[in-house]
C-alpha cells in the first residue's frame, strides 16, 4: 500500500506563491503518477498538474504559466509550486498516487489542505 500526507497550503494574498508538499511512503516504486486535484464548493475536482514516471508533466490550461509540479526521488516528495495565486485559485487541494502492484491498479489519496487566496 501507499500512503500519502500533504503539507503546506494556508491564507495568501493574490499574486502570493504557496508550496504544496505530497509524500508517499509504503510501496512507493510501484506509482506511475502523482497528480494534484483541487475541488472548491459548488465545483467539481479538477486535476491541476500530474508528473508521471520518467518526469513527464501535465498542467490544467488554468494554470500554466503558474504551478509547477516537481519531485524530490530521494524524498518520495513532489511539490506543487504555486504563483501568482488568483482567488479563483481557492480550493482543496488533493495529492493523488496512481500505479500498479502485481498488476493491480491503484489509487491513493491524501487528506486534502486548504489553500485561501484573499483579494
Amino acid at each position: 500500500q501507499v500512503q500519502v500526507v500533504q503539507s503546506g497550503g494556508g491564507l495568501v494574498q493574490a499574486g502570493g506563491s504557496l508550496r504544496l508538499s505530497c509524500a508517499a511512503s509504503g510501496s512507493t516504486f510501484s506509482i506511475n503518477r502523482i497528480g494534484w486535484y483541487r475541488q472548491a464548493p459548488g465545483k467539481q475536482r479538477e486535476l491541476v498538474a500530474s508528473i508521471s514516471s520518467g518526469g513527464r508533466t501535465n498542467y490544467a490550461d488554468s494554470v500554466k504559466g503558474r504551478f509547477t509540479i516537481s519531485e524530490d526521488n530521494a524524498k518520495n516528495t513532489v511539490y506543487l509550486q504555486l504563483n501568482s495565486l488568483k482567488p479563483e485559485d481557492t480550493a482543496v487541494y488533493y495529492c493523488n498516487t496512481e500505479g500498479i502492484f502485481i498488476g493491480v491498479q491503484y489509487a491513493s489519496w491524501g487528506q486534502g489542505t486548504q489553500v485561501t487566496v484573499s483579494s
